[in-house]
Order: structure tokens, then sequence, then C-alpha cells
């Protein structure tokens, strides 16, 4: 199982410094990849709770976020071997051509090494933000990374749907990668999950509880298994907003939280369910750098 970390690109600690930093000792220890996420901005008044949860308070660190393609790109000149991802990059509030061309050029300046992951979004403030309409999701999204593969394709490239048209044209760079990156969606709902199994190359779901994990592997595999494909062909990326401390956490600390032998023990019951990558995100409670790298130091060791 591969393990990466969230570069710090959000949140009172996120800087160019923090960024290169966490970057070049995640490569020099032997991790596999480092990650970003997307966020447009961080409404005073939201209509939305965040995650669309009703009543639930956005995190504060989401006042400063780098752009995520951006960080990758400054990343990409500092590293030779980490995979670069994005958890999640929320493809409606671009325009599929645009996002498609951005991420052949980092494959591309990076020797192909990007892995996309992608969401629908959920803020009502976005989406008002972005100029779409929220109804896109579901089949607007399917027809989005679509889109983008078709990009990706050979020349010449045309695309003809519902929401978008690409007509016949010749597009470039292509990937680095055949057929483009690896896309991974981020996804909750059933239906989302089994959308994910038919049309992405893997699942990136957060982990929140054990039980809720060990549902969405199931309904995963399954729905590919349904949808004609093999399962062990595609990927589960495990996304662990985590809580560290030096002393034990008690029984009812989440998933890949805790100390270092917590955190082992949790990165071995995810390998035992079939898991194949999970990366640690520590911005959610703003770990200053210094302990997120005396982790990371900890952790190689396993």
């Amino acid at each position: 199982m591969d393990i990466g970390i969230a570069l710090p690109q959000w949140g009172r600690h996120a800087s160019p410094e923090a960024i290169s930093r966490v970057a070049r000792e995640a490569e020099r220890l032997g991790y596999a990849s480092v990650w970003v996420q997307e966020r447009l901005l961080r409404p005073t008044h939201p209509r939305s709770g965040y995650g669309g949860v009703p009543g639930a308070p956005w995190p504060e660190p989401y006042r400063i976020v780098y752009d995520p393609i951006e960080t990758l790109s400054y990343v990409a000149s500092q590293t030779t071997r980490l995979k670069l991802g994005t958890s999640v990059l929320d493809a409606l509030f671009h325009v599929p051509v645009v996002l498609a061309r951005r991420l052949a050029t980092l494959d591309r300046f990076s020797g192909g090494r990007v892995v996309v992951g992608l969401g629908q979004g959920w803020s009502e403030d976005e989406f008002i933000t972005a100029n779409v309409p929220p109804k896109r999701r579901g089949a607007g999204f399917e027809e989005f990374i679509r889109a983008m593969r078709a990009v990706w394709g050979p020349d010449p490239v045309s695309f003809a749907g519902r929401h978008y048209q690409i007509p016949e044209s010749e597009i470039g760079p292509k990937p680095v990668q055949p057929g483009g990156p690896p896309i991974l969606v981020g996804a909750f709902a059933p239906a989302a999950i089994e959308r994910a199994a038919r049309i992405a190359d893997g699942l990136n779901p957060i982990a929140i509880g054990w039980d809720m994990l060990q549902d969405m592997v199931t309904r995963f595999r399954d729905a590919a298994r349904a949808a004609g494909r093999d399962p062990s062909t595609l990927q589960f990326v495990v996304r662990a907003n985590n809580q560290l401390s030096d002393a034990p956490l008690g029984n009812d600390r989440g998933p890949f939280s805790g100390n270092a032998q917590q955190i082992r023990d949790d990165l071995t019951r995810a390998e035992g369910m079939g898991l194949t990558h999970v990366f640690f995100d520590f911005g959610f409670v703003e770990t200053p750098i210094d302990p997120q790298l005396r982790m990371l130091e900890q952790l190689a060791q396993r």
C-alpha cells in the first residue's frame, strides 16, 4: 500500500516555503505522493453548510487556499518521483478543454506523475460564483469526464454532448500517460460511488469511520463488477483528515488519528481491507509543519 501526504497549500501554515519543505521531505523519506485540494472561496454567510451538511460550519483554514494546479507545478519542478494528486478538483467549476490542457501540461512538466481526483462540488456559493447550475451534477459530471478524456485522446478531437461541445480540433499537448492521467472520483452517496465504479479509474473517499469505509469499499467493488470491470484494476485512494497526538488517543478516535503507533496499526488494518493508497491531510486541525514532518519521519519507519 502506498502512503502520501497533503501539501500545506491551505490554512495559516500555507506558504511556498512550507509547501516546498514538505514535498522535499516526503520524497526524501520515500513517500509515494503529495496532494492538493480546491476551494474557490470561504463565504462569510454560507448558503450551504460545510460538505453540504445543513448548519455545518466551514473550516477556518479555507480562508487561504493556494491554487492546486499551480502548487503542483511548483512542486513538480523540485521533485522527481512523487505522484502529484488532486483531492479534489471541483470539475463543474471548470471548462473541460481548459482543465484537460492544464493537467496535460502538468503531466508533461512532471514526466507523467499526475493523478486527477475530481468531485462535483456541493457549495451553493461556489456554484453561483462559477455561474454553473447545481443541477448539472450527475449526468453533467459524467459528460465532463468524457470530454476531458476526448481532449487527451488522439487528434482531431471532437465532442458533442448536452452540456459541453468541442468542435473538431487539434488540442495539445497530450499527457505523457497514455489516455491521460488516472481519474479518481471523490464520492459519499451510493449513487456517486456506483458512478465512480462505472466511469473512473478509482475512488477517493474520506476516512470518516471504519464501518463507512468498509461499506464504500464493498459498494465500489460490487458496482465495478456489475459494470463489467475488474475491481482489482481500480484504485482506492483514501483521504485521511487526521489528528496527530504524542500520546495515544481513546477508542473514539477517527481512522489514522493518534500517535505514530496507532496510525501504523490503522495502516495495517487498511492494507488488510485491500486499500491501495492512503494519504494524510493535517490541514483541518492546522498542525504546524514541524510536527507534521516529525510524524512523517516516524511513519516512514513502519
